[in-house]
């Protein structure tokens, strides 16, 4: 197990987790429950990189393709709100 396998592992937990804050307090419960999904198939990959040295390279291939099937839609991402309404109000965001 390398440290660039590992490195990579590593960068694909933070795209499981590190997604777009909600714009709205109604936007909060799919991005919960998105972000509930992508961090349940990290933990499932991590588990047997670390009880039993599993390759790590092969687990975030898997980790990226459940992603993937999770992606960051379905509610406003904050970041994406506040560009529009910048933009609406002529001021800067």
């Amino acid at each position: 197990m390398s440290a660039a396998e590992l490195r990579t592992l590593l960068e694909a937990v933070r795209e499981a987790i590190a997604i777009p804050y909600a714009a709205t307090v109604g936007d909060a419960q799919e991005r919960a429950r998105v972000l509930t999904n992508r961090a349940m198939y990290a933990e499932i990959v991590l588990g047997p990189v670390l009880d039993h040295g599993e390759d790590p390279g092969w687990s975030a291939d898997y980790l990226r393709a459940r992603l993937a099937e999770h992606p960051t839609t379905g509610y406003q991402h904050w970041d994406t709100a506040s560009t529009r309404a910048g933009q609406q109000t002529g001021g800067a965001s």
